[in-house]
């Protein structure tokens, strides 16, 4: 379901005067929450993408595995693995740690904060960012305030800006949930990304731009429910 252009902006004013963020509402105890994607390309799957988060309100440790495989013919025509594990305190990147095969482009991100700054080392160089940075986390919907996000695959600080797009109706284990789209724009492109519509706001999909006109599509095998976040 669409909503119109003053309904879009009636929903941003109430999201950000009412909704809690991720880290607010999370308890104060040790939480679990796991994501488990199948990936399409152009509606062929293709592989998965897992994400498994711990942690309380003040620190959460995300670890991450992507695993894609194109096949043309019985062949293997492209194949992409991602691996990350990254620190969190108080809503901002503490550590990172990701390596990427890009169908054999070898890569990767460090970066550790210290008192001042990011310290980010990957095949660009080293370089110094802000105090308080956050990567691509589309678990978290804090990063649908941001202006800058670090990219984990090229240590990039890309320039982002979101857009709420209305409401829609997602079927998450087994039930259809409403969610809120937004859509993310970025250096490769436009993302939309969608998000429970309460107080959890959980993240539910994804669909990206690939390579030769096609779409990318995250379609959720699991993901957290909402006592998972908020227990």
């Amino acid at each position: 379901m669409l909503i119109s252009r003053q309904g879009t902006a009636a929903l941003a004013a109430t999201l950000a005067l009412s909704a809690l963020s991720f880290f607010s509402t999370a308890s104060a105890e040790t939480y679990k929450a796991d994501w488990n994607f199948e990936v399409l390309l152009n509606n062929k799957p293709i592989g998965f993408h897992t994400f498994s988060l711990t942690g309380d309100s003040e620190r959460q440790i995300l670890t991450t595995e992507a695993q894609f495989d194109v096949k043309f013919l019985f062949i293997n025509a492209f194949s992409y693995r991602h691996d990350n594990t990254e620190i969190w305190s108080d809503g901002c990147l503490d550590s990172i740690n990701a390596t990427t095969d890009n169908n054999g482009d070898l890569l990767s991100v460090r970066g550790q904060r210290n008192e001042n700054a990011m310290e980010v080392t990957s095949q660009a160089g080293e370089q110094s960012l802000g105090e308080c940075i956050q990567t691509f986390a589309y678990w978290n919907p804090d990063i649908l305030g941001r202006s800058q996000l670090l990219n984990s695959q090229t240590g990039e600080l890309e320039d982002v800006n979101v857009i709420v797009e209305g409401l829609d109706a997602v079927d998450v284990n087994g039930e259809t949930v409403e969610a809120v789209r937004y859509r993310l724009n970025a250096k490769a492109g436009a993302i939309t990304l969608w998000y429970s519509n309460d107080e959890s706001r959980r993240w539910l999909a994804l669909e990206a731009p690939a390579k030769g006109g096609r779409t990318l599509r995250y379609i959720p095998v699991r993901v957290p429910t909402a006592d998972d976040l908020l227990a």
